[in-house]
């Protein structure tokens, strides 16, 4: 089902692709879009919700706080193996509007249970964890997406795809402080809470918000999108993928930029608020992955231009110098210098994020393509679960955030040599 049966799909016939494909390509894209900022908001809907839950009368720890912040991450990262396999299984469009409607679980959930200071901190769990389905989202999109697009034209088509969906952990963080203070929502869904300042909230309308766009999307994705012919495989025919070893380079790679990204964001309001907590700035964490999700679509577009491999490799150098930047900053107690450092560390995050998808088609076989990218972004997620308990461990144990910022500039410098030896360097394996 969807607008129109497609019978024959070969986005690389230019004939055909200016006759008729490029127009469905674009409109499927364009609800793809929508789908995948909703599923990032959901999935980072407990990044800025931990920060408020003790202010409103719960009494969780620090370290359950971060753990709350990275569940998301945990299942989302598991999630993205499975759905990185099913638009194949079950098509493109039928995905999509099942993993869509699915956000409804925890946003509802999470909505009612942050009403009660008495809900356990095992029911938080539960919806934190409910929260990875917008994570796992990712990887369908992505795997959905690509063989709309003849190859030429992937780098920009996934960057766009990617970025402005990355745009909803950005959403998420700036909307929070504004919707929860909305009483006019807040009488439609609970009662308010009051906060230790005197002031009013409706913490519950951080998820509830989200709740109509998302039935309104998956509504859109139900009439709006189609099932491509000849993209349907097996679990079988798309594991090959596991026997090349540029799948597990890749992955490294992806995880390099995409589990930074993530991490980071995930990580970002409370890591302001352990670092800097006389400053009260944890409200302007939402730049971070507002900067990192407008430059992807730049990173795939530069890489279509000059190659994902140099692009890549030339990100990671500034990667680097960006976080011994933020170290410095740490140690001399400068928030401003800080702030920067960590702006421009996600921003190399969401030009590489660009870069290394373009890599993708480049290295793989078309049929295989869309299983990589999947695959690749489900291992990177991780990093949404990893980063932040690597922040909580560190500060709980050593004081400081540094030590952790250091196992990050160590992985960097990996990638870099990596990414020379293999792609970058004059008589590499595979020059892309």
């Amino acid at each position: 089902m969807g607008v129109k049966h497609i019978d024959y799909w070969d986005p690389n016939d230019q004939d055909f692709w200016e006759r008729e494909g490029k127009r469905h390509a674009r409109r499927n894209l364009w609800i793809s879009v929508p789908a995948l900022f909703l599923a990032f908001a959901v999935w980072q809907i407990w990044s800025v919700v931990a920060v408020n839950l003790n202010s409103v009368g719960f009494d969780f720890t620090a370290s359950e706080l971060f753990t709350l912040a990275a569940l998301p991450g945990l299942t989302g990262a598991t999630l993205r193996i499975f759905f990185t396999f099913l638009p194949g299984i079950v098509g493109g469009r039928n995905f999509t509007v099942i993993s869509t409607a699915l956000l409804l679980l925890p946003t509802i959930g999470i909505g009612f249970a942050v009403q009660n200071p008495d809900t356990s901190f095992a029911t938080m769990a539960i919806l934190a964890a409910l929260c990875g389905i917008g994570g796992g989202n990712f990887s369908s999109s992505m795997a959905n997406i690509s063989p709309f697009f003849p190859k030429k034209e992937q780098g920009g088509a996934l960057g766009i795809n990617a970025g402005i969906g990355n745009l909803g952990v950005s959403a998420v963080q700036f909307l929070t402080p504004v919707v929860i203070g909305l009483g006019f929502i807040g009488a439609m869904t609970g009662s308010s809470q009051t906060i230790a300042d005197g002031r009013e909230v409706w913490i519950q309308n951080a998820a509830f918000v989200w709740v109509v766009p998302i039935v309104i999307v998956t509504i859109a994705a139900y009439f709006g999108m189609n099932n491509l012919p000849g993209t349907k495989r097996s679990f079988k025919e798309q594991s090959v993928i596991f026997k090349n070893k540029h799948t597990w380079i890749m992955t490294w790679l992806y995880t390099m930029c995409f589990g930074s990204f993530i991490g980071y964001a995930a990580a970002f309001p409370l890591l302001i608020n352990s670092q800097f907590p006389e400053l009260g700035m944890s409200s302007l964490a939402f730049l971070g992955p507002l900067i990192g999700a407008l430059i992807r679509p730049v990173g795939g577009w530069i890489s279509d231009k000059l190659g994902g491999a140099i692009v890549t490799f030339w990100d990671i150098v500034i990667m680097i110098a960006a976080t011994i930047g933020v170290i410095f900053f740490i140690q001399i107690n400068h928030f401003p210098g800080f702030l920067m450092m960590f702006l421009i560390l996600f921003m190399t995050t969401g030009i590489a994020n660009g870069s290394t998808f373009r890599m993708i088609p480049v290295i793989f076989p078309a049929k295989e393509a869309p299983a990589v990218l999947g695959f690749t972004a489900a291992i990177a997620a991780y990093g949404a679960f990893l980063i932040p308990n690597i922040f909580g461990w560190s500060i709980d144990t050593m004081g400081s955030s540094i030590f952790a910022l250091v196992i990050f500039i160590v992985y960097y410098v990996i990638s870099l040599v990596i990414t020379w030896y293999y792609y970058a360097r004059k008589n590499a394996e595979v020059k892309c």
